[in-house]
């Protein structure tokens, strides 16, 4: 396994080693003890989660509140995604900022989004299938999420604005500014 730190040091890019032939290949796709020895820090993932959609659906960008602020190991089984990490860390050297990586089933890579950013994927392809590993059970009261098209983020989603299929939910959003309800750098939200 490959770990990558990205322009947001905190945000990791994890390429597995696949090994193929002719039968087709493997890939150990997850090591916690790789992982947490390259992070520095537990994590403790306790549910996996998987969604299939079609080109054109963006969910995001989602998080959740501390206590319940979840850690996602991000990959795609099928298909593609360009999928999106922002810095929503009050007082960080790159608040408001974002990592946008193309995550596929031909390229194997996933994303390590910790607590801390908002995140969200658009999918490039008809009938991809993502699947994540969340270190923290879902929590209705601690859910929130940023706008998708805050300008102030400056996303390139690479599909047309017009072109883009949304839950309601993610149509009615507030900008980055227009919100309290995010972190604070330097906090440990692990402990």
């Amino acid at each position: 396994m490959n770990f990558i730190r990205t322009d947001i040091p905190d945000v990791v890019i994890c390429e597995p080693t696949v090994h193929g032939d002719e039968r087709g290949y493997f890939a150990e796709t997850f090591r916690e003890d790789k992982l947490e020895e390259f992070l520095g820090y537990k994590i403790g993932f306790c549910q996996d989660n998987e969604s299939k959609s079609s080109r054109g659906v963006l969910r995001g960008l989602h998080y959740q509140l501390h206590p319940a602020a979840q850690t996602k190991l991000v990959r795609v089984i099928q298909g593609s995604v360009l999928d999106v990490a922002v810095d929503i860390r009050k007082n960080s050297p790159t608040f408001g900022t974002h990592v946008a990586v193309e995550l596929s089933a031909s390229n194997k890579r996933q994303l390590l989004v910790p607590r801390g950013f908002a995140h969200g994927f658009v999918v490039l392809e008809d009938d991809t299938v993502f699947a994540y590993k969340v270190d923290n059970y879902y929590s209705p009261q601690n859910d929130r999420g940023i706008a998708f098209d805050d300008s102030s983020l400056k996303i390139d989603w690479q599909i047309p604005h017009e072109e883009l299929n949304l839950s309601k939910k993610d149509t009615k959003q507030p900008k980055l500014n227009e919100t309290d309800d995010i972190f604070d750098y330097g906090v440990d939200y692990y402990a």
